[in-house]
């Protein structure tokens, strides 16, 4: 396994899906992880906000799905990136959609990365080290 940066250890993620089959695979992939100490899901970008709010300390980054009901993930990175105390905070993008309009606006928008969500659900065991590449 590949060494892990030392400023990329107990990292603190909160998964943004709502879908709960993809959300119960990231979330697994993240918590076996070795750089992930602590991994958090929100159901859709509402509920991500209400957790921010309710939490002292920001996390290191941030993976949202695209396509969410109630705030979805374009509203929830524009919103992400206007706050002040939030706009520091790394974010990935994620979808199932192979559109290319969502990976150049969630881009601009200043994401890290935008994955694409995998056929196969054990193939998201590969989004760590996918992030942590991004971030490194």
């Amino acid at each position: 396994m590949k060494m892990i940066n030392k400023a990329l250890r107990n990292l603190h993620i909160i998964i943004v899906e709502d879908d709960v089959d993809d959300g119960e695979f990231m979330l697994k992939s993240f918590v076996k992880h070795p750089a992930f100490s602590k991994v958090q899901w929100a159901k859709n970008g509402k509920a991500l906000f209400e957790m921010l709010r309710g939490s002292e300390k920001s996390p290191d980054l941030i993976l949202t799905d695209i396509n969410m009901p109630i705030i979805n993930g374009i509203e929830t990175i524009e919103e992400l990136t206007r706050d002040p105390k939030l706009s520091n905070i790394p974010i990935f993008a994620c979808s199932s959609t192979v559109n290319p309009a969502y990976r150049q606006k969630c881009m601009a928008l200043g994401t890290k990365a935008f994955l694409t969500k995998p056929f196969d659900l054990f193939e998201y065991d590969l989004f760590p080290n996918k992030i942590i590449s991004a971030l490194g």
